[in-house]
């Protein structure tokens, strides 16, 4: 894509999302079109829908993140949601967990070369090993990772007592609840509640499952962390 059709084809929600870091938002959009085709990271069908599907999708969920909070992104993926919020809120400390090295690979010169303020590590959210490594936060995202139970059971161990777990998911969200409803409480997650982002900017408001995280997974151990000022 030539960057006057990228231009020619910026939705004018950009602005209202992204504020005076929509020209950063533009510049990840053209390393997906163009870099992120190439090495097999998002589709060729899905550069016409990058700016809705993907990035403003995955921005507008800072709506329900408050201000200055640390937030670990599972399975980062392309970039989703983690670089949009990144690039959407400056203030958030955050971290990308992605499981594969080329993935790692990206998101690092993704942050380089936008000058964000985030650190990427590579790892997996269920081992032990990697949830020591980079402790707890006040906001846990996932976007496209796995059905409700594995994510709970995966991610709500990173989030602080009375953090979040908010998952992007689609049309299906209602039924993942009512499915793995038990599963999520014995992760030691509350009652998943659906929530709408994005409704005033996105012809398509995005879907978010949030669990708030009520019980500690390792008796003692989360808790305690919970505590830790960052």
């Amino acid at each position: 894509m030539e960057p006057e059709d990228l231009e020619s084809r910026t939705p004018t929600a950009v602005r209202t999302v992204f504020g005076e870091h929509a020209e950063s938002a533009a510049e990840f959009v053209a390393m997906l079109a163009s870099h992120g085709v190439e090495r097999g990271l998002i589709g060729p069908r899905e550069v016409d829908r990058l700016w809705d599907r993907h990035v403003l999708n995955s921005a507008v969920l800072a709506e329900l993140i408050p201000e200055g909070a640390r937030v670990v992104d599972v399975g980062s993926g392309a970039g989703f949601p983690g670089i949009p919020l990144a690039i959407a809120r400056p203030d958030l400390d955050i971290v990308l967990l992605e499981p594969m090295a080329r993935r790692v690979e990206w998101l690092t010169e993704v942050v380089e070369t936008l000058a964000l303020s985030v650190s990427v590590e590579r790892g997996r959210a269920e081992e032990k090993v990697v949830r020591r490594r980079i402790d707890v936060a006040d906001v846990v995202t996932a976007r496209a990772v796995a059905p409700l139970a594995r994510l709970a059971q995966w991610c709500l161990p990173l989030v602080k007592p009375s953090g979040e777990l908010l998952a992007l998911k689609g049309q299906t969200a209602a039924e993942e609840i009512e499915r793995d409803r038990s599963a999520v409480r014995k992760a030691g997650g509350g009652d998943p509640r659906i929530v709408r982002c994005g409704a005033a900017v996105l012809e398509t408001p995005t879907t978010v499952i949030a669990i708030e995280r009520v019980e500690s997974g390792a008796p003692g151990v989360a808790r305690k962390r919970g505590r830790k000022k960052h």
